[in-house]
């Protein structure tokens, strides 16, 4: 039985591989489905990707590993993945491949496919601009297009002859300018309305909350010391990071602490948050489009960070300030990532109006330069490329 049904008019093919390529491969596949309601969706996605109509053939969590040495543990079963997907794929030859993120994996599988003549789209440009720059031509010879979030990245890619469509960010369409602070606290049904509230995003994969949970209740543990009307939110992604947060907290002895887990929630986590602490990735530009302080921090293997730290080609990793290009929010990094560190520099952050009010208005503008209506512009392209070449 082949891939897709025998209506399907136009069919595509798809690569998710964590939960902040599943949110923008699910608008993907809404804003396509407006044009195309003929388009079917097969491939590898989370819950919202395939609430949105795509058929996972494997499960995404297996992809969602982070670092060379934590990859690497992983290898055979992700291996074992690529090669069946690409063995289905070229032998079903859809209209259009769309690797969304994951470049490690998506990049691998659109080489071979556009090698036998099929159609290739990168979603999310690889972060060629931060390090391992080099990729660009790796990139040129995977893919036909890339779609890119940031308005940096198009020159790159134009210089090195990639074809690419600076589509903004699908975030900056879903969050509003103005957050509401006390409408997310009414919704959160946090009490007193004023309290000082902190949100902790330790990151959205089972290995990044093993490694970055510890550190944020340990610091949590610090600032209700000296905050005793704190409250803590903590907005999870999917039950697996769910569950594990709830047994780090059990096996730390924080279940005592004002902590509150969320199944989701985390656009309402921030928004009603004073100042966030969060694990650097996707959720960082998450809360600079809710306009909050934050302190980004990030712990990976010694081995990884070396690794990482000699081909980087810019002073920070956050994206807020490689957008801004400036260091707007704090970043504690590996050794620097001590509960103490964390804390204070959370409630500097809680406490400084001034800082507060010249950080909104830099977010702001960021905001305004990424809403760009992104899910339709990226849906065009791909119909572009899948109905045109």
């Amino acid at each position: 039985m082949g891939l897709f049904p025998p209506d399907a008019g136009l069919r595509i093919a798809m690569v998710a591989g964590e939960a902040s390529g599943d949110m923008l491969g699910a608008r993907l596949i809404d804003a396509i489905r407006a044009r195309r309601p003929d388009a079917r969706f097969v491939g590898i996605g989370g819950p919202k990707m395939q609430a949105a109509g795509l058929e996972s053939l494997f499960p995404q969590e297996t992809l969602a590993v982070r670092g060379y040495v934590e990859v690497l543990r992983n290898l055979r079963a992700i291996l074992a993945i690529r090669r069946e997907l690409k063995a289905r794929l070229l032998a079903e030859r859809p209209d259009v491949f769309i690797g969304v993120d994951a470049p490690d994996f998506n990049l691998a599988v659109e080489h071979s496919l556009k090698a036998a003549g099929i159609r290739t789209i990168h979603y999310v440009s690889p972060s060629i601009w931060a390090w391992r720059g080099e990729r660009v031509h790796k990139i040129k010879q995977a893919v036909n297009r890339v779609l890119a979030l940031f308005p940096m990245e198009p020159p790159i890619y134009q210089a090195a002859g990639v074809p690419v469509s600076y589509v903004g960010h699908p975030l900056a369409e879903s969050m509003p300018i103005v957050p509401d602070r006390q409408g997310a606290r009414e919704v959160l049904n946090i009490l007193p309305r004023q309290a000082p509230v902190f949100t902790l995003m330790p990151g959205s994969r089972q290995g990044e909350v093993d490694v970055m949970a510890p550190l944020f209740i340990a610091a949590a543990r610090l600032i209700a010391k000296e905050v005793p009307d704190a409250q803590f939110l903590v907005p999870l992604a999917t039950r697996p990071t769910f569950d594990r947060f709830e047994q780090l907290l059990w096996r730390l002895k924080a279940h005592q602490l004002p902590i509150r887990r969320l199944f989701g929630h985390a656009q309402h986590a921030m928004a009603a948050a004073d100042a966030v602490l969060v694990a650097s990735g996707t959720a960082t530009l998450e809360v600079a489009l809710a306009k909050r302080p934050m302190v980004i921090s990030y712990k990976i293997s010694p081995i990884t960070y070396r690794i990482v730290k000699r081909k980087l080609q810019l002073p920070y990793v956050g994206l807020p300030n490689i957008l801004c290009g400036e260091f707007i929010v704090p970043e504690l990094l590996q050794d620097d990532a001590t509960p103490e560190n964390l804390a204070q520099a959370l409630l500097n952050a809680w406490r400084d109006a001034d800082y507060r009010a010249w950080l909104d208005g830099k977010l702001t503008e960021l905001h305004h330069t990424l809403k760009q209506d992104s899910a339709a512009r990226a849906a065009q392209a791909v119909l572009e490329v899948a109905e045109h070449g």
